[in-house]
């Protein structure tokens, strides 16, 4: 039985920003206020998307999904970090500190993969319109959401797995806001190259290989966008597509400065910010990003306002 699993009895001290205290309140206030943020606008979003029969499309589908998607990454590990940034203990659980690895290796996979098939959505739009319905089927469009999260939650499991079966040598401090996965490893003893090798390959099909997915299909989304004679058909297309394109560099930037360098040379404080940026601002900021750059969207969020409204107004 490993050293990690003897202190499984009394959990893991998370140490945040022991070493900036005074950053723990602003962060603390900024959670609660960005946490309901982020799940008012993505339920907006999902709502919006059903309800709305003008978005009943693949496109939309698949942003109904991310907004889910974002849900559970945020509510993965913000609920623990305020707690423990309101409380003097800092503690996880061993089982608490196995759930939100898993739940958030599982929700960043993920989202990594349906950006990428999000991308693909858009390619097929623009540059094979006239098959896009051919192609872009429910049957197809439900098959690629199924694969993204059968894919995401292999990651999880394997990567995980193979993380909490690392030894700790008696070490039950965490230098981090979470339970992630880079983090467990470079915090581990003995010999961890097996893992770093592991996480590494996992993270070239992971995030690798998606980016180069969405970057060959932007590519040649500008390259049709070009041929566009209309200014205003160019302008379309262009719209359509602007709103994903920053989420993607929003979110890979980050993760790739997380997950694609050896953990031995990740810095202390590094991974705490990212984590922020990418578990916790992402989800809150992308729904207005979909809805400033997406007419269909803000104007179906309108729509909706309206009715409820008017529904109040009536009783």
């Amino acid at each position: 039985m490993s050293v990690f699993i003897i202190f499984s009895s009394k959990g893991f001290i998370l140490l945040g920003f022991a070493d900036r205290p005074w950053l723990e309140f602003p962060i603390f206030v900024i959670l609660l206020i960005t946490y309901p943020m982020a799940m008012m606008g993505n339920i907006a979003i999902i709502l919006v998307c059903k309800i709305d029969a003008h978005l009943h499309s693949p496109m939309y589908l698949f942003l109904t999904n991310l907004s889910f998607l974002d849900m559970c990454y945020t509510t993965s590990i913000v609920p623990q970090m305020l707690f423990n940034l309101g409380n003097s203990k800092k503690t996880i659980s061993y089982v608490g500190c196995a759930l939100q690895l898993y739940l958030f290796s599982t929700m960043g996979a993920t989202e990594c993969l349906l950006l990428a098939v999000m991308s693909f959505d858009r390619y097929v739009a623009i540059c094979r319109p006239l098959h896009y319905t051919l192609i872009m089927n429910q049957r197809i469009c439900i098959l690629l959401i199924s694969i993204t999260w059968l894919c995401g939650l292999t990651y999880a499991i394997s990567e995980a797995t193979l993380t909490l079966q690392l030894s700790l040598c008696g070490i039950n401090k965490l230098d981090h806001l979470l339970c992630e996965i880079p983090v467990l490893i470079k915090t581990a003893c003995g010999e961890k190259k097996a893992n770093d090798l592991a996480l590494s390959v996992a993270c070239i099909f992971i995030i690798a290989v998606p980016l180069c997915l969405i970057l060959a299909s932007y590519a040649s989304i500008a390259h049709a966008i070009l041929k566009i004679k209309s200014s205003e058909g160019r302008k379309k297309a262009f719209g359509t597509c602007s709103s994903h394109l920053i989420v993607v560099f929003l979110f890979y930037g980050p993760a790739i400065s997380m997950y694609l360098q050896p953990t031995s040379s990740i810095s202390r404080n590094h991974p705490k910010f990212m984590a922020l940026f990418y578990g916790v601002m992402i989800p809150t900021i992308n729904p207005f990003i979909y809805t400033l750059r997406n007419k269909d969207v803000k104007g179906a969020l309108g729509n909706m306002g309206r009715s409820i409204f008017c529904s109040k107004g009536i009783y």
